[in-house]
């Protein structure tokens, strides 16, 4: 069969879906990725096929257009999303579906696919099957509060869209992959067929610290992405080191790019700043991870079964935040002020190490990952839905 693949135009949103595009390549299928630029590398990274459609996103122009000079977004209040008004986060994909759908429509009746694979919030994908009644397969890419409200956002406004491509409604979703562990998943998330998450987050050598035994008794990760960096976060990045350096026995890895390890300035000798790895390639000798709640660092933590520090930053990572802290597998600091106050990102890092009941939680839902189905083990229901 032919598996159309598609996504909101942010890597981190389409990753999750790369180890199923290997099974279904696996199988015997076809697969095309199609999207805007800002997705193509990490698909053509993966070794998947692409078709472009559109111009560059560029998600990071939205998120610091509006920032003060040297503020990150939670120093000024504007982008922690709790209490399900989640209208104004999602209304961009909207925007973004308006104006890409017909060409997206226009993609797959060349292409002529059996099946489509999109994140919850590619709208084009469900109304690209409405058209051509070919089955969509949503995909969850982590801890998930804004696909259902943003899917009802668009099913309340889009009328005209809809009447225009002749269909009544949104369609539904003939399927939801979710490669978030259950206990770990927002409790309003309905229900939906679980799907193994594969460690994927580049392709990468193997550093030569990796295969050393750690300066210290523990390693810990520290990684926040290239997007934190780039929105004013180098003072986060400082912090934080300082906040770790200042533990006995304790070695920190800190993946930075090199053009932000200058800003960060000289780290204290129980601290290696390094270039971005695929972190599945040295998580086996961490016993921690500090993160920002993303999706990808947030499911790599979890998949190796290890404690979270998160430092939430902006829209759904406070939720990530508030689901690793009730599932007991760590804890966070989600207030700028205690964020930016080495003393209390060093106690709240002692007690996520120090406390065993911490990396028991963490064991308990690696395990509840591994008993999940693998991709592979998927391929076949989409076999069936697709006819």
């Amino acid at each position: 069969m032919r598996v159309l693949f598609m996504s909101t135009p942010v890597s981190t949103h389409f990753a999750p879906s790369i180890p199923l595009g290997w099974a279904l390549r696996a199988a015997g299928h076809e697969v095309l990725v199609a999207g805007q630029p800002d997705i193509l590398g990490a698909a053509h990274g993966a070794g998947l096929c692409t078709a472009v459609v559109g111009e560059y996103f560029d998600a990071l122009e939205p998120l610091t257009s509006s920032l003060p000079e040297g503020k990150r977004p939670i120093e000024v209040g504007h982008t922690r999303v709790r209490d399900g008004h989640w209208d104004d986060v999602n209304k961009i994909w909207l925007i973004h579906c308006r104006y890409l759908v017909s060409r997206y429509i226009e993609l797959a009746r060349e292409w002529k696919p059996d099946l489509i694979v999109a994140d919850p919030l590619e709208f084009s994908a469900l109304l690209v099957g409405g058209v051509l009644g070919v089955p969509t397969v949503n995909r969850r890419w982590g801890v998930d509060p804004a696909g259902v409200p943003g899917q009802e956002m668009a099913a309340r406004t889009m009328g005209t869209m809809l009447g225009r491509l002749g269909l009544d409604a949104l369609p539904r979703p003939a399927l939801v992959l979710d490669p978030c562990p259950p206990s770990l998943q927002v409790p309003e998330a309905p229900p939906s067929q679980g799907m193994r998450y594969i460690p994927f987050n580049g392709a990468g050598s193997l550093p030569d610290w990796a295969r050393e035994k750690p300066r210290g008794h523990r390693r810990v990760c520290v990684s926040f992405g290239r997007l934190t960096a780039a929105m004013n976060g180098i003072p986060l990045f400082r912090t934080v080191v300082e906040a770790a350096g200042g533990l006995d026995g304790v070695e920190t890895i800190l993946t930075l790019e090199p053009e932000f390890r200058e800003a960060l300035g000289p780290v204290p000798p129980s601290v290696r700043a390094v270039d971005p790895a695929p972190l599945n390639l040295f998580l086996d000798t961490c016993d921690a991870v500090v993160h920002h709640g993303g999706a990808g660092s947030t499911l790599t933590t979890t998949a190796f079964g290890l404690p979270h520090l998160v430092l939430p930053g902006i829209t759904d990572t406070f939720v990530v935040a508030d689901r690793v802290v009730a599932t007991g597998v760590g804890r966070t600091v989600d207030e700028a002020g205690p964020q930016n106050d080495p003393e209390v990102v060093r106690e709240t890092l002692r007690g996520l190490l120090d406390d065993p009941g911490h990396a028991q939680a963490a064991t308990k839902l690696r395990d509840e990952v591994l008993a999940m189905p693998t991709p592979a083990e998927v391929v076949p229901i989409l076999e069936e839905l697709a006819g």
